[in-house]
């Protein structure tokens, strides 16, 4: 399967975005009302600056307390995107957020941002493609 198949799969919408100077508790209230796991830090919606999950914030409150909910985003997020591209393959994408720990790719098509998978999203279509697999085979022996 691949990453644009997964993206088709995903209800429409906007990308949750944040910007880079925006502050770290109104960032955390944002996730907290979305009820999602990551922002993408972006000037403009389509551009990716970096990553602000659940797991910087808390990071950054275990290390220097609460003080840190008034700094920027862009103090914490994390920088070094890793993304993908429409073409890749769901198999390759779990791959790379299993090696690298993390949960969240942009989906990229040159340097603007098509869309955003998450763990969840990949793993689910990877049980949806096994689960039709097993099906066709189980036709198969039983001669449909």
């Amino acid at each position: 399967m691949l990453v644009q198949q997964i993206l088709a799969g995903k209800p429409s919408g906007d990308i949750e975005t944040i910007k880079p100077n925006t502050c770290i508790s109104d960032a955390a209230v944002l996730l907290a009302k979305l009820k999602i796991g990551a922002l993408i830090v972006s000037n403009t919606g389509t551009d990716v600056q970096g990553i602000l999950s659940e797991r910087d914030i808390v990071r950054e409150l275990g290390n220097r307390g609460t003080g840190c909910l008034k700094d920027a985003v862009s103090s914490v997020m994390t920088s070094k995107i890793v993304s993908a591209t429409k073409k890749d393959t769901a198999e390759m994408v779990l791959n790379t957020m299993t090696m690298g720990r993390f949960r969240h790719m942009p989906v990229m098509e040159g340097e603007v941002m098509i869309g955003l998978i998450s763990i969840g999203d990949v793993v689910g279509a990877r049980l949806r493609e096994v689960s039709s697999e097993k099906e066709a085979l189980e036709g198969m022996i039983a001669g449909f």
